[in-house]
């Protein structure tokens, strides 16, 4: 099998159903399944994937295990050479997957390849392409000041090597995932993709930005954006500064 796309869902059964067909559509050419891990969802997503798509793969969490821990229980059942880590709240073109395809079969030494996203009114969005947040990016972004935290010395629609490949749309070789032990669990939602890039950067992979394709991601359905929100997304920016870089009192 050529091709393994896995899904993390948690109560976003309509944009799942849009996201599914998205790429049935574009894994006609391709061998290829999908696997969806549900994070125990309190909507009828898991009876919808079972009635619609009783072909597809399906894990049924009895608890939201987060974002990491479910796509490790994924590509550890994929048969795929492939994977493609994708939102649940992303739809692809027909030729999105095939053309990622190519391009990672085209490349010596890639790493994680990503592309273009757009919103759903069509303007990009520039997390599309980032570079490593050090203290100093960090910092500047954080107080507004910084234009080092996007990828802007790449241009929209170039395809170049890039640090940080989001995790909306992550494709790279099964391999090289399991080469890389696969998303640190201790990132329980946001910050995995940068960590998983950066152990990538780190074995001497040339992570790719592919700015030929477009996907729409309708950012953020998933998340509610409230005090437990809060506490994940900066936890997760302690970890991954804990984890790779020295201790900085001031940044703490």
């Amino acid at each position: 099998m050529k091709l393994s796309v896995i899904i993390v869902n948690y109560n976003v059964r309509y944009f799942l159903e849009q996201c599914i067909i998205s790429v049935q559509k574009a894994t006609r050419a391709i061998d290829a399944e999908i696997i969806i891990v549900d994070n125990n969802s309190t909507d009828d997503s898991c009876d919808m994937v079972k009635y619609s798509f009783p072909h597809i793969t399906l894990i049924e969490n009895k608890e939201n295990v987060g974002f990491s821990t479910a796509n490790n229980q994924g590509v550890a059942i994929a048969k795929g050479d492939y994977v493609c880590i994708l939102n649940p709240d992303v739809v692809l073109t027909e030729n999105t997957l095939k053309n990622l395809l190519n391009f990672s079969e085209s490349k010596s030494n890639v790493g994680l390849v990503g592309c273009r996203l757009i919103d759903g009114s069509g303007l990009f969005l520039p997390e599309s392409k980032r570079n490593f947040p050090k203290i100093s990016i960090s910092i500047q972004k954080f107080i507004g000041i910084g234009t080092k935290y996007y990828a802007n010395q790449i241009e929209e629609l170039d395809s170049k090597p890039v640090d940080v490949i989001p995790g909306a749309l992550m494709f790279l070789r099964r391999s090289l995932y399991n080469e890389l032990s696969g998303f640190d669990e201790d990132f329980f939602m946001y910050g995995e993709d940068i960590d998983f890039s950066f152990k990538a950067h780190k074995k001497g992979f040339n992570n790719y930005y592919f700015g030929s394709t477009s996907v729409i991601h309708y950012k953020g359905e998933s998340t509610q954006r409230n005090a437990v929100y809060l506490k994940r997304f900066y936890g997760a920016m302690q970890i991954f500064y804990k984890k790779h870089f020295k201790y900085n009192r001031c940044f703490d």
